[in-house]
């Protein structure tokens, strides 16, 4: 069968192609040669038919109102002809494509033949009884709805009859799926047309109907736009407003909710909400809520009973009819009772659960927006109250965590990030704060104390709004802190937990509360330690705090400036005394203790190798001590429970450290460590093995842990050390790995993962697991799952440890919902919870992945898989071959055949663990591959994912076709289907190269396949058919023709859609979509073509037609997909593409709710705008730039946008400063909504300006009225986010440093002069942002105004010439800088005050000392407090309280602005009043501070130690590796300013220098590690020149190959200072330094720029001419040793001179025609040198460079 484009017709309007293709089919064309039709072979019938009328489409769509109106009649005439054709039927394509067709025509032309249209679609319905006769029907059925939607509101006399017509159809339907769906989906665009118009009577007939279908009906197609149909009945018209028809449409909507297909539930979902959002009503009084109550009791004479309602007394029927028949009103209480009193039920499904989620979140978001904000706390209690808290949930564990899932997304991603605003959120956060936890303990009677389940749902929401508000979050830092540590006192684990989380989450945003919150943890679990004996439940108190202390410190590596290293030793501390005294303790106070000693050694791992490899040693000596060889078999069981438990205990908590240890500390798993380790696994694996297999139930009194039994604790002990042997495996030394990768691992991890007895572990389970009540293993809701692995839900497979994470995979499951993780979670029996595994809290690798540790149990099987996947490959083939048979028999073991569900279990485990084994062996996990490539090997691997890939648990095929290399024929559609992915995936996975010689072979057989009538077969060939088209890339282009035609025919067909007559294919079809398929399969296509897409002509426009058709699917996925095709289009193609068109269709889908479509059009934007984004913009409109700035709020973390307005702004900003300057304005004072409640006040003082300052209150506000655009918003006015105005002021800032290069490069720069008269707007917003309440914004706010001083400083006034021009806003950048030296104030924010401060110094703004006022002082004292000897820490204002990294950074900020006003002396005289007095104190502290960075920088391994500290070291000096790479930033950024200013010291006053560094050689060095040694610089200026040029050749060899030209001069021109004789003196002679020099100069010269040789030159001359040769006189003929040296220098100059001359070197190289003047003064200069230096030779071969001089 043929399937080539060859034998199309033309594709008629193409999208952006020339006027011809644009027009279709002409007006003599339009008529369908039906003749011609029926003479094509059958199978290119349907792509002719559908040619055909996507150009009718096309031509009707290019006409105007004149023109149709004149055709309208041949129109309306061939339309009707193909909704009658009885071959080809008119398929979903084609019936789309008429319907559009008709609605253009009535929408834009004349209504005449409207009602002609409808009865001539009446006829059709009505005609006929046979089954063929349906299609032609189903396709009048699809046109009268779209009529009505473009022109009903002008036929609603024929309403009535329409909706008959209908209505009888629907009864004759009921074999046809598609048909039956599109009756109703007809209705509604009926009924959403003439609204209230509907007649009564009919409303009720389609009511009933639309009930019946919607609740009886099999397909889910028909369900939900029956759902749909209801929804529109009751929000256009009002006959069904009453209680009675609410209560029976919530009857409907329940049984709807149980379908197995999301869509459906959806569906129902939506229907649900409209009606409870149409009821809504703030003074409704609560009449349905005592209805459903009254009927519990009522008797025979009531009207409406309910079923499962708790009740009220009944009362008599008349009144309860009355009462029906009033109109619903429900205030948001009982409107979210009505969802929650059905979600609790123990009757209710889990999909009914998944639906009313749906449900709850449709309604937030149609409720105004200010009544959802003002209710946020009333939500949340009745989510809290009464779903978290309800017996029936919380009593089943899957249950429970469904529904915390279920409320958090809720709460977090609806509430939170969708509909609250900032303040919004600011004042959810604090409703939360104060109305939840605070209340815990309970402090007034009459507010009852929240259950545990709200605290944990308060917990999780809190934290996500503390995470999206950022540094804004800091008004409530207190009231917060103080919350969270009350609530780590309680009782109950799993609310510590999450506590200890949220707490986490909470410092890493306000890291200023690190060092007070883990100090308040750590002296409260120290003081309830001590209360162990007094039974207050003081032991868990302790585990409380400990968690919360080890989450805090766990932040320290994450926020190096704000870490305290005193409590970080004091804990290590405290956990080593805890471990020395549990031994004479009782066992319950003992436990207690050894848990909170290795919580907190735990949480300390997390601070990395450079802080733990002083601890090894004593780590592993305490290790050793709590994991001890097991004495014998006969002595362990012959303890009592009590002490086994302890002992398991005891190894649980160690194990969790190590685990902390292994995954922070991979540098320091040495093999002496990683033996060391695996012989205590060695020891815990037999301990656990002599523990009794069964023992009887354990009474209370001998657990350990009240709610652990002694089997409970052996679990989570085999699951740590699971973990731990893979972690040491995939990370530790390789020669380890071999030692520990040994047979018996493997045994035992098969069998953890596949041992065929498996107890159940409740009669649900056991019920479950019988042959006749089981249906699916990912329907077993109990948390346990018969033993499954957790590492797949659905399709998606998670990674495992090691794993390198690329590109995954398209989900075709997911079709773009930004909510569609709601039905994925019914997709797994097994849901995950932080309280499963503490450990997660403080282990970076894991703190920032969303997926949640499973539990224990499931963790086992979980590490099992991924431990054999480690150790497999390694193994020898005989073992290897073992282990495959083994699996075998577990496979097929007798027990299995009677536990269906540990079966399923067991084979989806087995093929995790073999695909995670060929992950490792292709090297996709960082574990030493191994090999799997014997003979008999591979034949077990396929014999084993032969048998799972034929499964019909599509998920397990997905598992099993990754790693299959195989094809067979087979009759069963599951096996068709896993072969076909299969294939793709080989293919994809081998190369194009490889599988070339089989592409004609796998393109066959997929094409096969992909004409297969079942739905799952067809599906996965198509996308196995995309994957090999991909991966094959130019070799499929021999095979893109047929490719097209098949796809277009798939695509057109009614049986690869969801609106196929078959009830089983519909169904199927909408859970494995094959529409989203065909259309990745087109974009493929595009890919394959490239470029010669200009060329295809036939196969370009049947792509632009059908995506054409992909931009009007329902599909969100689809749409998504069509975006893409376009992108690639006009990548390709772009003279056929319409670019205005195009940014048009980009913008409309750039506000798509849904997440990836949007994200595809803001990459899409980003590559139009890349080249041309001025031309974007013109095209796009006026509008566009605000949507794109609404999109960013919206959207804050899409960097696509962030990209599209960085290359606009790099592009235009030379060419519209002006423009830019106001577009930045609008943003940071741009307000989007109002706001029904106030902002809640911030807590700092320091975000508001200093109106004390009558010149600051004027620029706050008189200036402001002037600049409307400026004006700060109205309190009821909400600002952008937090995150958009920081970039905006971002952008802003790269606009002023773009404007100042330019000015540097040109004086006369537009741009330069545009931006000097707008300084004042400038400054006005950088002095607003630094007076923000956002950090962010006020360090932006400071650096904007340190560029301000630095481009226009010394710019005078061009009004008032003898005035500078920054002048008048003296006081205003005073007070911006106010706020930053502040008690509340952060060091990154007084850094950059310190150095606006320098800046505004020295412009000479202000020449006079004495008015230089606070800026100064603030400059003075801080060097004094960093002077002062007796200091214990630098402050600077009011700042005070650093952590020493943040004092280091606050002091090279100081250093370096005083040396930036030392070198400006040169220019300035007046600074030498400001920098002279204090040089004394400068010169040693700007020399200690480059030696500190060149042991910093030098230094590999600072820190020797390898014991804990001595009683003499202080912390700094034990842990300095930990601070090593914090602190060098700091003087990197520095240290050239600090050599500049020292060198031009030097230069200017050598004596004056070494003077200053006599007297002052006894100051501390920088970080307080003693006295320097005694030098007299005068007499050895060796002492400090080895510290400055160590540096700065150091810094030279290797720096990145980014830096600019102007970097390396910077470097080059201190290096020539540092090489004058008064530093250098004759050190840099010693032959050693000089050939170091030399090399380097060397590469400098063969690699850099004219400038930079031009340095080399004046250096290489500085340097003979200081050389001790040149001062000897020339008494002797024979040559010095020293003369060597001089021939190198002049070297260098010759090597500068021959890359710009190369015929010097080369006398037969053509000469160049012309240099440029840059280079010809430095061939001038280089030649002067050359004269200059050759008077320093001696005279024996003076004569010899005079003549090569003379020859150049």
């Amino acid at each position: 069968m043929s399937k080539s484009t060859d034998s199309l017709p033309k594709t008629n309007g193409l999208h952006g192609s020339s006027s011809s293709q644009d027009q279709g089919p002409k007006a003599s064309n339009v008529e369908l040669d039906v003749i011609k039709l029926h003479s094509l072979p059958s199978e290119q019938q349907n792509l002719y038919l559908l040619t055909f009328t996507l150009g009718l489409e096309s031509h009707v769509c290019s006409l105007s109102y004149e023109q149709i109106c004149s055709q309208q009649a041949q129109f309306t005439k061939e339309l009707l002809k193909i909704v009658n054709l009885a071959t080809p039927v008119p398929t979903r394509v084609i019936r789309n494509s008429l319907g559009r067709c008709w609605s253009y025509i009535l929408d834009k032309g004349d209504r005449k033949p409207l009602y002609e249209s409808i009865n001539q679609l009446l006829a059709v319905i009505s005609a006929g009884k046979t089954e063929k006769e349906l299609h032609s029907r189903h396709a009048a059925v699809y046109c009268l709805g779209e009529i009505y939607r473009a022109a009903g509101d002008s036929a609603i006399t024929l309403s009535n009859i329409s909706c008959s017509s209908l209505l009888r159809l629907s009864k004759l339907a009921q074999n046809h799926v598609g048909l039956r769906a599109a009756i109703y989906r007809a209705l509604a665009k009926l009924i959403a047309s003439i609204r209230g118009s509907l007649d009564e009577g009919t409303a009720k007939e389609i009511w009933k109907s639309a009930r019946t279908a919607a609740s009886g009906d099999k397909a889910a197609l028909v369900q939900a736009n029956a759902c749909r149909c209801l929804e529109q009945l009751i929000s256009s018209t009002s006959y069904f407003d009453t209680a009675s028809d609410f209560e029976a449409l919530k009857t409907t909507i329940w049984k709807a909710c149980d379908s197995p297909i999301a869509v459906a539930r959806r569906a129902a979902a939506s229907c649900l909400a409209t009606v409870l959002v149409k009821a809504y009503s703030d003074s409704a009084i609560p009449t349905v809520n005592s209805k459903p109550k009254k009927n519990k009791k009522s008797g025979k004479n009531q009207a409406a009973p309910l079923e499962d309602e708790d009740g009220v007394p009944s009362r008599p029927a008349s009144p309860a009819a009355k009462r029906n028949n009033m109109r619903l009103e429900l205030n948001l209480a009982d409107l979210l009772s009505q969802l929650s009193s059905h979600y609790v039920r123990p009757s209710t499904s889990n999909k009914a659960r998944a639906a009313i989620t749906h449900c709850y979140i449709k309604v937030f978001r149609r409720l105004d927006r200010t009544v959802v904000q003002a209710s946020y706390q009333q939500i949340a209690s009745q989510l809290f109250s009464e779903l978290l808290s309800s017996a029936s949930i919380s009593y089943d564990r899957y249950r429970l965590l469904l529904t915390r899932k279920y409320v958090h997304k809720i709460l977090a991603d609806c509430l939170g990030s969708q509909i609250l605003a900032e303040s919004g959120r600011l004042s959810a956060a604090k409703s939360l704060i104060n109305n939840v936890l605070r209340n815990y303990p309970q402090v007034l009677k009459e507010t009852a104390e929240p259950s545990k389940q709200a605290l944990v749902g308060a917990l999780n929401a809190l934290a996500s709004l503390i995470e999206s508000l950022g540094s804004v979050f800091s008004s409530l830092g207190d009231i917060c802190q103080d919350a969270l540590i009350q609530v780590l006192q309680h009782p109950s684990y799993t609310v510590q937990i999450h506590a200890a989380s949220c707490l986490r989450t909470f410092v890493l945003a306000y890291p200023q509360q690190l060092i007070h919150c883990a100090s308040i943890c750590m002296n409260n679990a120290t003081r309830e330690l001590n209360h162990l004996t007094t039974g207050r439940h003081s032991y868990r108190r302790c585990v409380g705090f400990a968690n919360g202390l080890a989450a805090v410190l766990s932040v320290s590596p994450l926020q190096p400036l704000y870490g305290s290293l005193e409590i970080s030793s004091r804990a290590l501390s405290i956990a080593a005394e805890l471990l020395k005294d549990s031994g004479k303790s009782e066992l319950r106070i003992s436990s207690t203790q050894v848990q909170v000693a290795w919580i907190l050694i735990g949480g300390l791992m997390s601070m990395g190798p450079d802080f733990v490899k002083i601890h090894v040693s004593q780590l592993l000596l305490l290790w050793r001590n709590a994991l001890p060889k097991p004495l014998t078999k006969e002595n362990t069981a012959q303890r009592d429970l009590a002490e086994l438990s302890y002992l398991t205990h005891v190894r649980d908590c160690a194990l969790g450290s190590i685990l902390s240890f292994l995954e922070s500390n991979q540098r320091l798993i040495t093999l002496d460590v990683s033996n060391r380790i695996a012989a205590l696994l060695q020891n815990t694996a037999e301990f656990l093995e002599a523990i009794p297999m069964r023992r009887k139930d354990e009474e209370s009194s001998s657990r350990i842990i009240p709610s652990l039994q002694l089997s409970d604790l052996v679990v989570m002990v085999r699951r740590r050390v699971l973990q731990c042997y893979t972690q040491l495996i995939n990370f530790g030394p390789a020669t380890g790995a071999d030692a520990l990768g040994d047979s018996k691992l493997l045994s035992l991890a098969v069998t953890l993962f596949a041992d065929p007895t498996y107890a159940p572990g409740s009669l649900e389970s056991s019920i479950a697991n019988s042959t006749a009540n089981f249906e699916s293993i990912w329907d077993i809701a109990d948390n346990r799952g018969f033993g499954i692995t957790g590492l797949i839900y659905g399709q998606n497979i998670k990674p495992l440890p090691g794993e390198d994470i690329g590109p995954d995979h398209y989900d075709w499951g997911d079709n773009g919902d930004s909510h569609e993780d709601i039905d994925d979670v019914l997709m797994a029996p097994i849901c995950g919870a932080r309280e499963h595994d503490s450990v997660y809290i403080h282990t970076h690798e894991r703190a920032h992945v969303n997926k949640l540790p499973d539990p224990p149990a499931t963790e086992v099987v979980n590490s099992a898989i991924a431990l054999f996947a480690t150790v497999f490959p390694s193994q020898s083939p005989k073992v290897q071959e073992f282990v495959l048979e083994q699996l075998t028999t577990h496979l097929t073991a007798g027990a299995l055949q009677r536990a269906p569900g540990r079966r399923a279990a067991v084979a989806v485990n087995t093929a995790m663990a073999l695909l995670g084994a060929l992950k490792v062996a292709v090297g996709e996990i960082s574990a030493e591959p191994g090999d799997l490539k014997h003979p008999a090997v591979e034949k077990g691997l396929q014999a084993l994912l032969r048998s799972f890939v034929v499964d019909p648990d599509r998920h397990l095929r997905h598992i099993a076709y990754e790693a299959l290399d195989l094809i067979v024929s087979n009759r069963d559609p599951n096996a068709r289907a896993g072969y076909a992915m299969a294939l793709g995936s080989i293919h994809s996975n081998v190369g194009g190269m490889a599988a070339g010689l089989h592409l004609k072979k796998i393109h066959g057989v997929l094409m096969s396949l992909c004409s297969d009538p079942h739905p799952i077969v067809h599906y996965c060939a198509v996308d196995a058919l995309s994957q090999v088209a991909e991966s094959a890339g130019l070799a499929f282009s021999g095979y893109v023709s047929s490719t097209l035609g098949l796809l277009a025919q798939a695509w057109s067909s009614d049986a690869h859609n969801e609106e196929s007559a078959a009830l089983v294919t519909s169904n199927l079809e909408l859970e494995v979509p094959t529409p989203m398929v065909i259309a990745h399969g087109i974009d493929s296509m595009i890919n394959v073509l490239g470029p010669d897409l200009q060329d295809s002509s036939k196969a370009r426009e049947l792509i632009v037609s059908l995506t054409k058709q992909f931009e009007r699917d329902q599909s969100s996925f689809v749409q998504a997909e069509g975006l893409r095709c376009w992108e690639h289009m006009y990548l390709y193609d772009p003279s056929h593409i319409s670019l205005s068109t195009y940014i048009v269709h980009l913008q409309k889908n750039l506000q798509s709710s849904d997440g990836s479509t949007c994200l595809i059009a803001a990459d899409g934007l980003y590559n139009l705008v890349r080249r041309d984004a001025q031309l974007v913009f013109q095209l796009a409109g006026e509008g566009f730039e605000e949507q794109v700035w609404l999109t960013l709020n919206d959207r804050p973390d899409l960097d696509g946008i962030r990209n599209v307005v960085e290359t606009w702004l790099g592009q235009t900003s030379l060419a519209e400063t002006e423009r830019w300057i106001l577009r930045t304005q609008q943003v940071l004072t741009k307000s989007v909504a109002k706001q029904a409640e106030e902002v809640p006040q911030s807590a700092k003082p320091a975000a508001e300006p200093d109106l004390q300052d009558e010149e600051v209150a004027g620029f706050a506000t008189g200036e402001i009225k002037e600049q409307g655009a400026v004006a700060a918003p109205e309190p009821s006015q909400e600002l952008l986010r937090w995150q958009v105005r920081v970039f905006a002021l971002q952008c802003l800032s790269k606009l002023v440093a773009i404007i100042g290069k330019d000015l540097d490069l040109d004086s006369g720069s537009t741009a330069g002069h545009i931006l000097q008269s707008k300084v004042g707007d400038v400054i006005r917003m950088a002095f607003h942002a630094s007076t923000s309440p956002v950090v962010e914004l006020r360090v932006g706010g400071l650096k904007l105004i340190n560029q301000i001083l630095t481009i226009f400083g010394s710019t005078p006034d061009p009004d008032f010439s003898e005035a500078l021009l920054l002048e008048q806003y003296q006081a205003q950048i005073s007070s911006a800088l106010t706020p930053a030296f502040n008690a509340d104030s952060s060091p990154e924010l007084a850094s950059a005050a310190v150095n606006v401060c320098a800046t505004f110094i020295a412009t000479g703004m202000v020449t006079d000392i004495d008015r230089m006022g606070r800026i100064l002082k603030l400059l003075v004292g801080a060097l004094d407090s960093i002077n002062a000897q007796d200091s214990q820490e630098t402050a600077i204002g009011d700042l005070r309280g650093l952590s020493p990294n943040a004092q280091t950074m606050v002091r090279m900020a100081v250093l370096s602005a005083w040396a930036e006003l030392q070198v400006a002396r040169a220019d300035q005289s007046y600074l030498n009043k400001v920098v002279g007095p204090h040089v004394g104190k400068l010169l040693p502290l700007w020399l200690s501070s480059l030696q500190e960075f060149a042991r910093l920088r030098f230094e590999p391994d600072i820190s020797n130690h390898s014991g804990p500290p001595g009683p003499d070291e202080s912390l700094e000096a034990v842990y300095a590796a930990l601070n090593r790479q914090t602190l060098l930033k700091f003087y990197q950024d520095s240290w050239l300013g600090l050599v500049d200013a020292i060198a031009s010291l030097i230069e200017k006053d050598p004596d004056f220098v070494f003077d200053a560094l006599d007297g002052k050689r006894s100051v501390a060095q920088t970080n307080g590690d003693g006295p320097k040694t005694n030098i007299n610089y005068r007499d050895e200026p060796v002492a400090f020149f080895f510290v400055l040029f160590g540096i700065v050749i150091e810094v030279l060899v290797t720096r990145p190959s980014n830096d600019s030209s102007n970097d390396i001069l910077k470097i080059l021109s201190a290096l020539k200072k540092i090489l004058l004789p008064s530093v250098a003196g004759n050190a840099i002679f010693q032959d050693s330094v000089f050939s170091e020099t030399i090399e380097l100069l060397d590469r400098l010269a063969l690699t850099e720029g004219l400038v930079v040789q031009s340095a080399l030159v004046d250096i290489a001359r500085t340097l003979c001419i200081t050389h001790p040769a040149a001062a000897e006189e020339d008494t002797s003929s024979d040559l010095s040793e020293d003369i060597e040296q001089l021939f190198e220098l002049a070297r260098i100059i010759v090597l500068v001179l021959t890359n710009i001359l190369p015929n010097i070197a080369e006398p037969k190289s053509a000469p160049r025609d012309h240099l440029a003047d840059d280079a010809v003064s430095l061939v001038r200069n280089g030649f002067e040198a050359l004269v200059e230096i050759s008077t320093i030779f001696p005279s024996i071969i003076k004569t010899d460079l005079y003549a090569k001089d003379n020859h150049g």
